[in-house]
């Protein structure tokens, strides 16, 4: 149980914005977005989805951005003394 504890702290959810090309419209540009807990900077699990994508999907891959969540804590809390009254 020791062992998993480092390991599942140092996963992050990382989101990946994947643009490709249509494989009938070549000129056209598609958007995927993937997400998945992943380990930054080096991304195992997105490199091997994008290994995946480049042996089995037809699109070509154009341009990936991708971002990662920070290290995950206690929800923050803050209080506001302000009253809004509409109409």
């Amino acid at each position: 149980m020791t062992d998993t504890i480092p390991q599942i702290r140092q996963y992050r959810l990382t989101t990946a914005e994947i643009i490709y090309h249509m494989p009938d419209h070549p000129d056209l540009l598609q958007s995927f977005i993937w997400q998945k807990l992943d380990v930054a900077p080096d991304f195992p699990e997105l490199r091997r989805f994008l290994e995946f994508w480049s042996r089995s999907i037809e699109g070509k891959l154009h341009s990936v951005k991708v971002g990662h969540a920070g290290v995950p804590g206690r929800g923050r809390f803050r209080y506001v003394n302000t009253s809004l009254r509409l109409h």
